[in-house]
């Protein structure tokens, strides 16, 4: 079996923390180390980490607010096997995703990194809908067009040989996965599987703001003028049109309409099904000493 190391790099997530935990504990999949990488947290997200007694976890924590991409990189550091998975503080994962996931990193051995679909859930986790790409692999025009659903971040299952060879630009304030997708795919190491099932719950509420889309899209334009070699003018122009239509919904109040367009309707009653199977094993899963240090009010 290989061994796989889980990276949960987080920040103030107190209230999240220990479902994302509980789903790594509820993995088919058992043969990991879970490392929790605190990023200067204020909150009780910390004392949620070491609360866990288990050999396979480990909580590092300088006190320090370096941000997301230094953290995903010194988690490649930190790893003491040659795959890597990664996820975020405020969300889970489908029980079976480190499975499925590896059994295409197996199959495939020319493959480097391995992605999924998601489920849109609530805070509440009520589900949303789900989506994922539209084939399961991705061109570097389709990562610069944005063409499909794309690639799943949080949900990356790789080689630690490929994070040491593409390491996130730490400079960058968001979107560092864009520009690692781009980065690494204009010079041919972008070896990816895009597998077309939803094995990753991602907390939609807060994910898409006004500000934070205009913050994205001016990072877009960035990225457009450092990797387009053709259309880029024509690109740029897009972005610039999408950041008008969301000042002009913003001052209508109808932002939600955006919000609504990212994910479809789950209509398929085996779908939510699975998705509610899925939730309640991660539910009952217990996790030594596992404590939320969390008081709703």
């Amino acid at each position: 079996m290989i061994p796989v190391t889980i990276g949960l790099p987080f920040y103030n997530a107190e209230k999240y923390l220990a479902d994302a935990i509980r789903s790594v504990f509820a993995q088919t999949y058992q043969n990991w180390e879970l490392i929790l990488i605190d990023d200067g947290s204020t909150d009780n997200s910390l004392k949620i980490a070491n609360s866990v007694k288990d050999s396979r976890v480990r909580v590092y924590s300088d006190g320090e607010n370096k941000k997301l991409a230094a953290r995903l990189n010194e988690i490649v550091q930190l790893a003491n096997y040659d795959v890597i998975a990664r996820m975020d503080a405020d969300d889970l994962m489908s029980p079976t995703r480190l499975e499925k996931q590896l059994k295409i990193l197996k199959k495939y051995p020319e493959v480097d990194l391995v992605t999924t679909g998601l489920y849109s859930i609530t805070n509440n986790l009520e589900l949303l809908g789900a989506r994922w790409h539209h084939a399961t692999s991705i061109t570097f025009d389709e990562l610069l067009y944005k063409r499909g659903c794309g690639v799943v971040h949080a949900a990356l299952l790789g080689k630690k040989s490929w994070f040491e060879r593409n390491p996130y630009d730490t400079t960058l304030k968001i979107a560092q996965d864009y520009d690692l997708w781009l980065r690494a795919s204009s010079k041919n190491d972008f070896s990816i599987h895009l597998l077309q099932q939803p094995l990753y719950y991602y907390r939609e509420a807060g994910a898409a703001t006004p500000k934070k889309m205009l913050n994205a899209y001016r990072n877009e334009r960035v990225m457009y003028k450092k990797y387009a070699k053709r259309k880029r003018y024509f690109l740029i122009v897009k972005s610039f049109l999408k950041s008008f239509i969301v000042k002009v919904l913003q001052n209508l109040n109808q932002f939600q309409i955006l919000v609504k367009r990212r994910s479809a309707k789950v209509i398929d009653k085996d779908v939510l099904n699975q998705f509610q199977t899925e939730l309640m094993q991660v539910k009952q899963t217990n996790v030594k000493g596992l404590k939320s240090f969390y008081s709703r009010k």
